[in-house]
C-alpha cells in the first residue's frame, strides 16, 4: 500500500472512531438532560408545596445524569485506546467502523436509559411526596434502570479494549493479516 493510500486509510478509520466517540457522549448527554428535566418537572411541583423535601428529591433528580458521564467515559476510552490522545492513530477503517458502532450503540443505550430513568425518578418523586418515609425504597426503581446503563458502559469498555489490544489484527502496524 503506498503512502497516500495508507494515509487515506488511516483518516477513514480516524473519522469513524471520532464519530463513535461523538455519538457516545452526545447521545448520552442529551438523554441525561431530558431525563433530569422530567424529574425536575415533578420535583418542582412537589417542592412548591413541600420545600423541606429538597434533599430527599435531589438524589432522584440527579440519577439520570449518570448516563452523560458514562457516555463521556466511553468517548474518552475510544480516544485513549484508538491512539488519538497519544497522537498515533493508525487504525483501519474496519476497526474505525467497529469503534463507531460501539460508540453509537452505547450512546443510544445511554440516551434511552437516561430518559426512562428520568421517568422512573419522576414516579418515585410522586411516591415520596405522598410518603416521605419511603424515599429509601423509592430510589430502587430508577436504580433498576441504571443497571442497563452500566451494562452498556461495561460492554463498550470491553469491546474497545478487545478491538484495540496490542497485537489486534485490525491495526495497520500488524501486517500479518493483510
Amino acid at each position: 500500500m503506498d503512502a497516500a493510500t495508507t494515509s487515506l486509510w488511516i483518516e477513514a478509520g480516524r473519522g469513524l472512531a471520532f464519530a463513535g466517540g461523538a455519538f457516545a457522549f452526545g447521545l448520552a448527554g442529551a438523554g441525561s438532560a431530558r431525563g433530569i428535566a422530567a424529574a425536575v418537572q415533578q420535583a418542582t411541583g412537589v417542592l412548591s408545596e413541600k420545600p423541606q423535601m429538597f434533599t430527599q428529591l435531589l438524589i432522584l433528580v440527579a440519577l439520570p445524569g449518570t448516563q452523560g458521564f458514562y457516555g463521556f467515559i466511553t468517548a474518552f476510552m475510544l480516544a485513549m485506546r484508538s491512539g488519538l490522545m497519544a497522537g498515533n492513530l493508525v487504525i483501519t477503517p474496519g476497526t474505525g467502523l467497529a469503534l463507531f458502532f460501539i460508540g453509537l450503540g452505547c450512546g443510544i443505550a445511554q440516551y434511552v436509559s437516561a430518559i426512562k430513568q428520568g421517568e422512573a425518578s419522576a414516579a418515585s418523586i410522586a411516591w415520596v411526596a405522598r410518603r416521605p418515609e419511603e424515599s429509601g425504597r423509592a430510589i430502587l426503581f430508577p436504580a433498576l434502570v441504571e443497571t442497563y446503563a452500566v451494562v452498556a458502559l461495561l460492554a463498550a469498555i470491553l469491546f474497545i479494549l478487545w478491538l484495540t489490544a496490542p497485537g489486534a489484527t485490525a491495526f495497520l502496524g500488524n501486517t500479518a493479516s493483510h
